[in-house]
């Protein structure tokens, strides 16, 4: 009985430090936050891509901490061509993405949290797929604060939010739609 036992605690003191392990990789991956002039950025990330994806969507939330409106634009990315601030909408059923013209407004006071499903940073022709437990970098430029570079760590394909997982519902994917099941529905239909 007692090498039972002490098989079943071996067993346990390994979960436990596999456990203890998983949190620390996962605080490691968290993102920072960032300041410039009276905008406040946190919780940057973006999303997995699947091998051969040309579009991703990265995420945060910021707040103007400023006494006056503030757009911003996003200039640059190391892993696109090309990077936008979108809207997403659903018209009849399907998804409609349009790029936000002339920059998102963030008006004094105001929390606005760029997520699947709504406000987005578009990446537009990947220069590599997205690969969870890595990080992208892009450059933010606010007509008033200034520009600032932010890292985006990058979650899983199909995440809703860093640390929550894949799945449930309809989700917001480069290229098209995840589904219930995980599978693809209708592309995109950008305007």
């Amino acid at each position: 009985m007692t090498i039972f036992g002490a098989r079943v605690s071996r067993y346990a003191a390994g979960a436990v430090l596999a456990c203890g392990l998983a949190q620390l990789a996962a605080t490691a991956a968290c993102a920072a936050d960032y300041d410039v002039g009276a905008i406040h950025i946190s919780q940057p990330w973006a999303r997995a891509t699947p091998k051969g994806a040309s579009t991703a969507g990265a995420y945060m939330t910021v707040t103007n901490n400023g006494k006056t409106p503030d757009r911003v634009n996003c200039v640059s990315s190391d892993a696109s061509a090309e990077c936008q601030i979108h809207s997403m909408t659903m018209d009849n059923g399907v998804m409609v993405m349009r790029p936000v013209e002339g920059g998102l407004e963030i008006k004094p006071g105001e929390t606005v949290t760029l997520k699947p499903g709504g406000f987005h940073m578009m990446l537009l022709n990947l220069k590599h797929p997205l690969e969870q437990g890595n990080s992208m970098k892009a450059t933010l430029k606010f007509d008033n604060a200034g520009t600032v570079q932010v890292d985006y760590p990058i979650a899983a394909i199909g995440a809703a939010a860093p640390g929550v997982p894949a799945g449930g519902g309809n989700m917001m994917q480069g290229g098209g739609m995840m589904g219930p099941s995980g599978g693809t529905m209708a592309p995109m239909k950008k305007q």
